[in-house]
């Protein structure tokens, strides 16, 4: 089953890194990434750029509105993500608790939904 791991910064805190800290955990990153490579885990990984380069979508009454980000108040933002695959939500668990930026934010596991049509 494929897993989702969000991770999430938080406001307070990024930015703050020392330049080592910061290439420390770039390359915690990157042997993390080997690992569930080499493991055949890890369908997909990628950092975010910060919330303001963001944009959002949205249609209503078939108009587009666009705003730029950053667009809401919290206190933590998406910094990037994990697509995994693992047997179960508890092996999901054991292998989003190892990715590294869980020790600075957050880490949001979701199992990933595949939509089907009903006949």
């Amino acid at each position: 089953m494929r897993y989702i791991c969000l991770i999430y910064n938080s406001t307070d805190t990024d930015g703050t890194l020392t330049p080592d800290e910061t290439n420390e955990l770039i390359k915690a990153h990157f042997a993390f990434d080997e690992e569930l490579l080499r493991d055949g885990i890890m369908i997909h990984s990628d950092a975010l750029e910060m919330p303001d380069k963001a944009t959002v979508l949205r249609v209503r009454n078939n108009t587009l509105s666009v705003t730029d980000g950053p667009y809401v108040e919290t206190k933590e933002h998406l910094a990037g993500f994990y697509v995994i695959e693992a047997p179960d939500m508890a092996k999901a668990r054991e292998i989003a608790g190892r990715i590294p930026s869980a020790r600075f934010g957050a880490v949001e596991l979701r199992p990933v939904r595949i939509l089907t049509l009903q006949d």
